[in-house]
């Protein structure tokens, strides 16, 4: 593969997969549009991966207590914010991970229509905008609750759906129950780690025992690329937050369902 294809899968898986605009999308869109082959199941496990260290290196201080009060927990030890946050994301990754197993090849061979992912990409804007606009913004992951736990953890399975985005999905779902611009997005993020370990563990099974060689380079390329701007994403995104809220993601949202309206139609 081209090394600027190569660069372009890397970098818009990571700058997409923890913006509310839909990863799974732009990558199908990605072939669709550049008139370049489909890049492959091995090079997407690539980028999922090089996601992965990224999200667990920036959070990396919070998970060290939430995997140490959460072991604890198992214990007896007392219960505090860090093991029921690490409960609170390990719980929330049920409903997804059901799904994913019951409805992924279905999924994978259906729903890639760039007018799906158009009609996805700007109803989820919608529920975006109206979940920001109107939602209290007053609540932290302190305040976490089974019922909020639970509805979360059923919204990120509509993820599945090319176009939703999960990150948009389940903050829109935070934000919708009260929480802060910063606590959906932190509790965003940190409900992607065991999603990614699942999806990416799922596909490599799928390519156990297929012939080919490996490119070994080209995937360190990808999971390198994805890495680093998935961690300058994940740091920028967290920092503007608040001051630009989700209005500018609502509107890229609508122009692009609106450009793939208007391409395929």
């Amino acid at each position: 593969m081209l090394f600027v294809h190569l660069v372009a899968i890397a970098v818009l898986q990571g700058i997409t997969e923890f913006l509310p605009i839909s990863s799974s999308g732009h990558l199908i869109l990605l072939p669709l549009l550049s008139g370049w082959p489909d890049h492959g199941l091995m090079y997407d496990i690539a980028a999922h991966f090089g996601t992965l260290l990224a999200v667990v290196c920036y959070f990396r201080a919070d998970l060290r207590q939430m995997a140490s009060h959460w072991i604890a927990s198992l214990s007896g030890g007392r219960s505090n914010e860090h093991s029921r946050l690490a409960w609170a994301v390990l719980c929330a990754t049920i409903p997804v991970s059901v799904a994913g197993l019951v409805t992924h090849d279905f999924i994978a061979e259906n729903f890639r229509s760039p007018l799906l992912i158009a009609a996805t990409t700007i109803g989820f804007a919608i529920v975006l905008w109206f979940a920001d606009r109107f939602g209290k913004r007053t609540r932290a992951t302190q305040a976490l609750t089974w019922t909020d736990i639970a509805c979360v953890g059923f919204a990120q399975a509509l993820a599945l759906v090319p176009g939703t985005s999960r990150s948009g999905i389940t903050i829109s779902a935070a934000l919708a129950l009260g929480f802060t611009r910063e606590a959906a997005a932190r509790f965003s993020f940190l409900l992607s780690i065991p999603v990614i370990v699942l999806a990416t563990s799922y596909e490599s099974l799928q390519l156990i025992g297929r012939q080919g060689a490996i490119d070994w380079l080209g995937l360190s390329v990808v999971t390198i690329g994805s890495a680093l701007s998935a961690f300058v994403c994940i740091a920028v995104f967290l920092r503007v937050l608040d001051r630009v809220g989700m209005l500018p993601f609502v509107i890229y949202r609508f122009a692009l369902g609106g450009v793939l309206i208007w391409l395929f139609i």
